[in-house]
Parts: structure tokens; sequence; C-alpha cells
């Protein structure tokens, strides 16, 4: 999720990349990010001292331990924007000063491709400026909205861990055209095309999705027998039961912490 914040801000020219610094543990990893976008790397929180945004793209099971590395030297000036799946903002501020400025965000894998959907949540002190730039930031790998953070669970058990459940629903439409006799290859293209093209329509015609299933539909059709066979196999109530499993997940994260 760093690199495509890093891809997403270069290509939308928000800045230049000798003004990124990406800070990462794994040498092989800082090499990669260096030889690919030119930005300075390092393994020590220290180096981003002067750096006047910090983005947290860590493991919700190591926050702590780096919020109390950076709590050493971070201070008032710098925003702070955690991207950790279940980790409030109160728990960073009581760890940083009750005077830092942090906005926690949701986003999701698509951001590798700059499709991504990312919902902010702004702490006590963070200023409109400050949500100007976290919204200019998340805006270059997708879309983006702002939210109270009371949503935020169950915005990743939607759209976080969405992606999931849609490559999921890919797998199972490949095998599906598998089973009837189709390559594995040419089952593939018909099912991304075909999702590809659906939100596309979905997007540009802004019906709703009921609509644009019924636009499909034909009495007595094979539309109608193949919705009925997933109905049977409570496919909408499994999907909505996902979501649901997905945001109790993200509660619960964030009460371990």
């Amino acid at each position: 999720m760093a690199e495509a914040l890093i891809k997403g801000i270069l290509r939308a020219g928000l800045t230049d990349n000798s003004r990124i610094v990406a800070v990462d543990p794994d040498a092989e990893r800082r090499q990669y990010l260096d030889e690919t976008y030119a930005v300075s790397t390092g393994k020590s929180q220290t180096m981003l001292v002067d750096c006047s945004v910090l983005v947290l793209a860590v493991k919700p099971q190591i926050m702590g331990l780096l919020l109390e590395e950076c709590a050493e030297w971070l201070n008032e000036k710098h925003l702070v924007i955690s991207i950790a799946a279940g980790i409030p903002v109160s728990f960073m501020e009581e760890r940083l000063g009750a005077a830092c400025r942090v906005i926690r965000v949701m986003p999701n894998t698509p951001a590798l491709v700059l499709e991504g959907a990312s919902v902010l949540s702004p702490g006590a002190n963070v200023t409109p400026d400050d949500m100007a730039v976290a919204g200019h930031i998340f805006s270059s790998i997708g879309k983006s909205m702002v939210l109270p953070e009371n949503y935020l669970d169950a915005v990743t058990g939607l759209s976080g861990s969405g992606p999931a459940y849609v490559f999921h629903f890919i797998d199972a439409l490949v095998d599906g055209g598998v089973k009837m006799g189709l390559g594995r290859q040419d089952a593939e293209m018909l099912v991304l095309q075909t999702i590809l093209g659906s939100v596309k329509l979905a997007l540009e015609t802004g019906k709703h999705p009921a609509q644009l299933k019924a636009m499909v539909t034909s009495p007595g059709g094979t539309t109608i027998a193949g919705l009925h066979e997933l109905e049977k196999a409570g496919f909408k109530a499994g999907v909505m039961n996902a979501v649901e499993a997905a945001t109790k997940r993200s509660e619960e994260l964030g009460k371990l912490v």
C-alpha cells in the first residue's frame, strides 16, 4: 500500500521523488523502492523527522511499538496518517500526545493500480488544510471520501475486505465456465471483461444495481434461472454475512491493541 501511495503521489505530481522518504526494515524492499521510484530510503524512523506528512503503513500488530519509537521525536508539526486496520485514532493520540494531528484512513488493494477506495477520518486536532492534503494523497490512488471514525470498521468489512470477495467471485465464475467446457484462459478473459464492463456500466449510467440486473434478466430466460440458483445457495445473504464478519473482526483487532 505504501508503494501504491508513492506511485500515485508521483503520478499526480503532488511532489517530486526527492521529497519522499520510505523507511522499511527490509533491505531488498528499500533497494526496490529506490531503484523503481528514486526516493530516499532507510531503516530508521528518525529519517522522517523533517517530513511534514507521515504515512504509517504497517500491520496493526506492530503499531504500538512503532508509535513508541516515533513518540521520541514526533510533535505537533507532523501530520500523521495511519492506514492500519482496526487501530483507533485515540490509540495513536494517547501514545503520541494529545496535540498530535492524526488521520485514520482505510484504503484497499486496488490502490496498487490507482483505482482504490479510501475513507478518511480525522482526529481532534486535524485542520481543514490537513484534510485537504490527505484528500489529495488518497485521491491520487483512486476515490476518497470522509466519514466519522465510527464507520471505519464497517468500511473495513466492505471496501477494505471487498476485493477478496470480488476475486473469490471471479474464481467461482471461471470455474463455472470451465465446468461447462470452456478453456480456463478463455473463461478468465470472459469473466474479467464481463466484470470490468459491468462496473463501468454501473458507474457511467448511475442506475441502481437492481435496474441493471433487470436489463439482463428476460422473463423465463437463462439469467433468471442462474439467479434463482444463486438465491437458493444463499448468495446475497452470504455476501452480507461476510461483510458483517469482517466488520466484527476489525472491531476485535481494535480491542486487542
